[in-house]
């Protein structure tokens, strides 16, 4: 496949940004003169309320005669804590991730009569319309699977004969079936890109019904098929852990913001993939990747508190790192003193890890968790908690799965659309009115000039 080059010279595109830069300033003064909310945040970090939801809650902080008071964090599920979801299911030695989805779009746990068959449903639509794999998967392959997942979604919609219904009868057959059916995008669009990018085998694995989403995933991704139940079991925490994170994450509100609008439910969900690709939300288990690449390419022994001191030191002054200053992994907008899902990760990160290749890497990220705070509290004079996020340690249990970094945040993918798809159907159902904020202009009014003037 070949690629198109840009027809517009380098030396025109930098002369056109220029012209851009010209007349877009905005003076940081005036977000705080007209008391603009940035990022939909009130000025003590806390969210701006732009909604009522039963489907999650996110708490981190208290607060107190209006001060923000660290705790430590919590995340319930419909009411029921995360963390106690999972650790049933751990503790019962099943899998979880699809009694967490019935719970996030009917809003009760299952019998077991109703989970065994949601499972069978799942199952039964995980296969992809005829020759979708070929037409829209294979002939377009992508550097990176995210773009492919939003483009596939987006693809279903030529596939459905009511794409347009927003019936909940309809929303609901499809989230169902998109639910289903990302992960097998996801693994196919891996395949390919193996083939087209790195030139090395392409392996398209018939899907077994009788397989779980985290069965399904490794089956799919390994060539030689095979996967051990404890390894399953902890990809299925992965995705239990990831399921949803409440209204006002970024990926979730763009689908909150174009459900209001009416559209469908395969462009609803397209773009949120998009929003969740983005290194500030959930491409940031990448970039937490790349900053342990940086520590092993820098520090002679990451193991040693004092090295990783100095480095994370480089860090914050923008004198390593990717230059912005930020420590990956850690600080969250709503978590202060702890985030669960990290605890969680943690945990499993460190049973998995000990006496293993994966040891060293958990021993910096520890310490990265431990430090960071400090440092930040050294070198900037805040007192600000801050503690490791969900970030920090998914990306090395990807790496004890074999999971490819290519898959680290479509795997987040694959079960966050539960959340998404929670969310459209509670939206479509409470909404009511179109998302729609307000911008102040600060512009002066010209003049118009004729061209001959001008």
């Amino acid at each position: 496949m070949s690629t198109t080059d840009s027809k517009v010279s380098d030396s025109n595109i930098r002369s056109l940004c220029e012209e851009i830069r010209k007349y877009n300033h905005i003076d940081p003064a005036d977000f705080d003169r007209f008391n603009v909310k940035r990022g939909l945040r009130n000025s003590d970090g806390t969210g701006v309320m732009a909604g009522i939801s039963r489907v999650c809650s996110v708490g981190g902080y208290l607060i107190d005669d209006g001060e923000r008071i660290p705790c430590e964090g919590r995340l319930l599920f419909r009411g029921y804590d995360m963390s106690e979801l999972v650790n049933n299911a751990i503790a019962e030695n099943r899998f979880g991730f699809e009694e967490v989805v019935w719970l996030l779009l009917f809003g009760s746990l299952p019998t077991k009569d109703q989970l065994d068959n949601f499972c069978d449903m799942l199952a039964q639509c995980r296969e992809l319309p005829e020759d979708f794999i070929e037409d829209m998967i294979m002939k377009a392959p992508s550097p990176n699977i995210m773009n492919k997942i939003s483009r596939s979604v987006l693809a279903l919609y030529s596939y459905d004969n009511t794409p347009d219904d927003t019936s909940l009868e309809n929303v609901l057959r499809q989230c169902i079936n998109i639910i289903a059916q990302i992960p097998s995008i996801m693994v196919y669009s891996y395949q390919v890109k193996r083939r087209h990018y790195y030139h090395k085998s392409m392996y398209l694995h018939q899907i077994k019904p009788e397989h779980k989403t985290a069965e399904m995933i490794l089956h799919s991704i390994r060539a030689n098929k095979t996967f051990t139940d404890k390894e399953a079991k902890l990809l299925d925490t992965c995705l239990m852990v990831h399921a949803e994170h409440g209204g006002g994450n970024n990926s979730t509100f763009a689908t909150r913001v174009l459900t209001s609008s009416g559209t469908d439910t395969y462009a609803s969900i397209a773009a949120s993939v998009g929003a969740l690709k983005g290194p500030k939300h959930g491409g940031a288990n990448i970039k937490v990747t790349e900053m342990v690449n940086q520590f092993c390419e820098n520090v002679s022994d990451i193991t040693n508190e004092g090295q990783v001191a100095d480095f994370l030191r480089k860090i914050i002054r923008k004198e390593a790192g990717d230059g912005s200053g930020l420590v990956y992994g850690m600080g969250h907008a709503v978590y202060t003193l702890s985030d669960p899902r990290a605890k969680i990760l943690r945990s499993k990160a460190e049973e998995f890890a000990l006496n293993t290749k994966h040891e060293d890497e958990f021993i910096l990220l520890s310490l990265i968790e431990k430090l960071t705070p400090e440092i930040f509290a050294e070198m900037k004079g805040s007192s600000k908690a801050i503690c490791a996020n969900v970030d920090l340690y998914s990306g090395l249990v990807y790496k004890m799965l074999d999971i490819p970094a290519d898959l680290f945040t479509p795997i987040f993918t694959a079960a966050r659309v539960a959340g998404w798809s929670a969310h459209r159907i509670e939206e479509l159902l409470t909404g009511g009115r179109i998302i729609r904020p307000a911008y102040k202009n600060t512009n002066i009014i010209h003049k118009y000039t004729p061209i001959e003037e001008r």
